[in-house]
């Protein structure tokens, strides 16, 4: 099934998105349509999905123990060739760990359920926390009355001039690049993910999912430190940390914060249109798509979550109305970290600048 030739002509014209984040009834059947032609890639395929994970775990193996080889012999050149890959690998595996929590990378749940959990413990993210989190981040992407839970906070541009001094100076210093993709993924993976922040009251689950992943990250920790060395470990496995995390918030962000995204209030909203107009496709070159495991098709992910990521290309092969829509380079990418306000006069992300000069008393800071 593919969408009307006058919509995809449309869409491979003109991806500002701009006409398209109106929610008339045509579009909203359009949406529709898309949702249902894409329950044909839902299916998981057992072979590559167990392929998928063992090239990914022992290219993640592989380069740990080339970095250990290189610290233990001094070997500078190979500790840094190893460091990027190894990385890159754990995004990988974060990102199988990801399709899990949605049920789509094995057929069977039990399967993706522990494998998920295995996962957890290596890229210190709780299995059952995060996938509640993520469910409510899918339940809710684009949603001005419920914001809070799985996003990355975006405030309107109303909201930012009602806060105090100290409230916009804060909000600032929150989405400073430096804050965002430097000392947030060391908050959020190393101390965030100890306790089932946002889950406190939602019974057992949450906490022993949490606390299961606590013991168990502890415990492989203090088995590695007694074989190799506090020193060596962390010298190995701190930056992978480090740099994965990073990459992880970043691709997080690209997602959701490109400047013809796509925000509503309740009543206007749709699943189907913020997933199609507030998802960006991050086109990666190709050995990026590979590492991050195709999540830059996230408007495709957002409409279809069940669709694994080893087959979210062949939604865009067949469909190539997607191929345009919510697209960003990656120079579009870093021109977009200045976009921090959603403004609803224009229905469009903008900069504190823009707030600034339109209105320059209350926005100071």
């Amino acid at each position: 099934m593919t969408v009307s030739s006058a919509s995809a002509q449309r869409l491979a014209t003109d991806h500002s998105a701009v006409p398209i984040t109106r929610q008339t009834s045509n579009e909203l059947t359009e949406a529709g349509k898309w949702t249902r032609a894409l329950r044909d890639y839902r299916t998981p395929n057992p072979v590559r999905a167990t392929w998928e994970l063992a090239v990914t775990s022992f290219g993640f193996v592989s380069c740990w123990i080339l970095l250990l080889l290189a610290v233990k012999h001094g070997q500078v050149g190979l500790y840094a060739l190893m460091l990027l890959p190894g990385a890159g690998l754990l995004v990988r595996l974060f990102m199988i760990q990801h399709d899990c929590g949605h049920g789509s990378f094995f057929s069977s749940k039990r399967a993706n359920d522990w494998v998920g959990r295995v996962i957890g413990v290596i890229t210190l993210t709780p299995y059952y926390q995060w996938r509640r989190s993520h469910a409510e981040h899918h339940a809710s992407s684009g949603n001005l009355d419920r914001r809070g839970i799985g996003d990355v906070l975006t405030l309107t541009v109303a909201e930012f001039q009602s806060r105090s001094r100290w409230g916009r100076a804060r909000y600032w210093l929150y989405r400073h690049p430096a804050v965002m993709f430097g000392v947030g993924p060391f908050y959020l993976f190393l101390l965030h993910n100890r306790l089932p922040v946002g889950f406190m009251r939602k019974g057992w689950r949450p906490w022993f999912s949490t606390m299961a992943t606590n013991v168990s990250i502890l415990g492989v920790v203090v088995f590695t430190i007694s074989v190799i060395g506090a020193t060596t470990f962390f010298v190995v496995h701190l930056p992978l940390m480090l740099l994965g995390s990073g990459a992880g918030v970043w691709l997080f962000y690209v997602q959701h914060q490109f400047e013809n995204t796509h925000w509503a209030n309740g009543e206007n909203w749709t699943a189907q249109q913020a997933a199609l107009y507030g998802s960006s496709h991050y086109d990666l070159p190709k050995v990026l798509r590979w590492f991050t495991a195709n999540i830059g098709m996230h408007h495709v992910h957002h409409l279809a979550s069940r669709v694994p990521y080893y087959r979210l290309p062949e939604v865009l092969r067949d469909h190539t109305e997607f191929r345009n829509l919510g697209r960003v380079t990656f120079l579009d990418s870093l021109r977009g970290l200045r976009l921090v306000l959603w403004d609803e006069n224009v229905q469009r992300l903008v900069s504190f600048r823009h707030a600034r000069a339109e209105h320059p008393t209350s926005c100071s800071h």
